[in-house]
């Protein structure tokens, strides 16, 4: 049956019964039914979060601005020299509003906030942080704290780093929190945590005010604990109800641990993936020790591109309006696929999944033992899917039960075909493991 996060979700990963015999039963129709699959021949994409042609056509305007003859922001700056390294004031109000965060402790850089944490990071081997004794890279060790199902690009800085990693469950209320405060209180090689605090990738949690105050005020047996509060996905809803994300940058402050917290964010599903800017949010003492070393790397970010954007999303209530249209696309393929999932595997207690109300990824959680014959079905029919265990460290699920599914891209009519497929190929893979 279908799941929305609830306190104590049932899920496939937690099943412990036997399988349902007539399951074993139904095999040589299910095998039918995956042939006829894959004489369709389709060629079908739920493997990344990408925004769609339509979704990207939607800022299309952007591509005239700022115009010819228009050169300078609100300030005066002209956009196309050097200089104005923390980024254009006139977007940094506008992003502020929607991050909750003082201009001044709030940096508009690049195009991907992925390359500002892992340049975060990077700083923090090569220099060590506020509050640290040393480099981390002169520690005997490293580690992070990495909250499952997870992102599979938070992982992969880790590992191409030499940081080791340690995983904590996720609930509905964000990552578990006293598992992770029982990890940090003892070991001072625990260095930070990823957290993704609205709709997270994959399982769509968000990060309840207790749980993010909890994890800011926590001991640390290190002192220059950071978490890594990737908040990609704050204004990405797919509801009416809009969650505004909590504000774990000015909880830190009052728990009296003000450099905690880096926030990070970006236009990169709002505007152009590939032209957005990302953004940067921390303590002043953080912030201050971030453009130190970013003076030294560049001089000044592409200005140009920040004030097309600030002249498009004039205030943060255009980018409101803007990702309104965002879910008008995207919410029906998400509806598509709880609706084919709830249709095909409702009565088969062989599948659980969540119900996100933003973001960009369903939870899909198949019998364990069975995530990559899944894939591995699904792929044979045309239809790519994530790898099994991309959402944990090292790509090993050790249950082998979780899929991420993106249905952001494709248009509907394949989002539709895709689960369809998705879900024979999680019956076939089900009646397979009952006949074992």
């Amino acid at each position: 049956m279908s799941t929305k996060p609830s306190p104590e979700p049932t899920t496939a990963a937690a099943m412990t019964g036997e399988l349902d015999p007539a399951l074993a039963a139904r095999l040589p129709e299910l095998q039918q039914q995956y042939a006829e699959l894959q004489a369709r021949g389709l060629k079908l994409d739920l493997t990344r979060g990408k925004p769609s042609a339509q979704q990207l056509d939607l800022a299309e305007p952007l591509l005239a601005l700022p115009g010819e003859g228009v050169h300078t922001d609100d300030t005066g700056t002209d956009v196309r020299n050097y200089g104005g390294l923390d980024g254009l004031p006139q977007l940094r109000r506008v992003f502020a509003e929607l991050l909750g965060v003082p201009v001044e402790q709030l940096l508009a850089q690049g195009n991907a906030s992925l390359t500002l944490m892992y340049d975060t990071i990077v700083q923090a081997l090569l220099f060590g942080v506020p509050g640290g004794e040393r480099p981390w890279s002169r520690e005997e060790q490293i580690t992070f704290v990495c909250p499952v199902p997870g992102y599979d690009r938070h992982f992969a800085v880790c590992e191409e780093l030499g940081i080791r990693m340690v995983t904590v469950p996720m609930t509905p209320d964000g990552p578990d929190a006293e598992a992770v405060a029982a990890l940090v209180a003892d070991d001072p090689s625990i260095k930070g945590m990823w957290v993704v605090p609205t709709y997270s990738n994959p399982d769509g949690a968000v990060v309840s005010e207790a749980v993010a105050r909890r994890l800011v005020s926590m001991p640390t047996a290190a002192p220059d604990f950071r978490i890594i509060w990737d908040n990609a996905y704050a204004v990405h809803h797919l509801t009416e109800h809009e969650t505004k994300s909590a504000n774990a940058i000015d909880l830190a402050a009052e728990a009296g641990n003000p450099d905690r917290v880096l926030m990070y964010a970006s236009t990169s599903k709002v505007s152009f993936a590939g032209a957005g800017v990302a953004f940067l949010a921390s303590s002043p003492g953080n912030i201050a020790w971030f453009r130190k070393h970013l003076a030294i790397r560049s001089i000044g970010p592409d200005k140009v591109n920040q004030l097309r954007h600030a002249l498009f999303f004039t205030d943060a209530e255009a980018v409101r309006e803007h990702m309104r249209r965002h879910r008008e696309i995207l919410a029906p393929k998400f509806r598509a696929v709880v609706e084919i999932l709830s249709d095909r595997l409702g009565d088969a207690a062989v599948a659980t999944w969540t119900e996100p109300e933003g973001g960009y990824f369903v939870a899909l959680d198949v019998v364990p033992g069975t995530a990559s014959r899944v894939v591995e079905l699904a792929k044979a029919a045309g239809i790519a899917l994530t790898p099994a265990g991309a959402t944990w460290p090292y790509g090993k699920d050790p249950l082998d039960s979780s899929i991420r599914l993106a249905p952001s891209m494709p248009p509907l009519d394949e989002v539709r075909a895709a689960m369809d497929g998705v879900a024979t190929c999680v019956l076939l893979a089900a009646a397979e493991a009952a006949t074992r």
